[in-house]
Order: structure tokens, then C-alpha cells, then sequence
């Protein structure tokens, strides 16, 4: 039996890449609100509960890009999954305000994770959008 969501609106090696970046994001904005206070040079203003209400914000990208693949639409559905997936790039940030030596191993890990993860996703569905015909394996 097939699940719902694995139906011929994406292949499935960008389910797989969703679910992998969806992992990667959530242990990355975990391991920010709950070890924030080992992040240098993190601002002030930045707390635990502004990194989950900013997880929930990019999360919301990639439900709306489900939604909008579920009317209908599968190039404009990738391509807005595509844009959650560029999200990921965002915790690069984290280089601007200390190097990467300043940060714990597991810090690198999961900012990387997330980053490699969101760019594969992201290069995934841009090519899954502009493919003609947009196959569906």
C-alpha cells in the first residue's frame, strides 16, 4: 500500500532528500535553541524560542510547497520544496560571526549536515522542475 504522500507528485529520490533535509534542519535548530549558549558571537535578541519559531517559519516553506504540489501544480510545488531547501544554506551565517574552529564538532556537524542536505534538495527539485517531461521516477 502506498503512503499518501508518496504518490507520483515527486520521485521518490526527492522524498528521500526531503526527509533527509527535514532531519537535518530539525536536529540543526535543535541543537542552536538548546546549546545557544555555546554559539559565539550569537546576537542577544537570538533565544531559544526565536530558533524554534524560525524552524516552524522555513518548515512552513516546504508545507506550502506540498500543498501547492498537491493542487496540481508540480513544477511550482518543487520549485517552492526547492526553496526550503535553500534554506539550509542559511546556517553558513553561522561563519560570519565566528570561524569554524570556533565552533564544537558537533556544531560543524550539523550546520553542514543541514547545508548539503537543503543544496541537494534544493538541486533536485530544480532540475525534477525543468525536466521536460517532468518524469515521475
Amino acid at each position: 500500500m502506498r503512503l499518501p504522500l508518496t504518490s507520483p507528485l515527486l520521485p521518490k529520490h526527492i522524498w528521500v532528500l526531503l526527509a533527509t533535509y527535514f532531519i537535518a534542519s530539525l536536529a540543526h535548530f535543535v541543537h542552536n535553541a538548546e546549546f545557544i549558549a555555546f554559539y559565539p558571537n550569537l546576537p542577544a535578541w537570538i533565544t531559544r524560542e526565536s530558533v524554534y519559531v524560525a524552524w516552524l517559519a522555513g518548515a512552513g516553506v516546504g508545507v506550502a510547497g506540498l500543498v501547492v504540489l498537491r493542487f496540481g501544480f508540480r513544477a511550482l510545488g518543487a520549485l517552492i520544496v526547492g526553496a526550503y531547501g535553500a534554506l539550509g544554506l542559511d546556517g553558513l551565517g553561522h561563519y560570519t560571526l565566528a570561524l569554524c574552529s570556533e565552533h564544537t564538532l558537533t556544531t560543524n556537524v550539523t550546520i553542514w549536515f543541514e547545508v548539503v542536505a537543503g543544496l541537494l534538495l534544493a538541486m533536485g527539485c530544480v532540475l525534477f522542475s525543468v525536466s521536460r517531461p517532468a518524469r515521475l521516477s
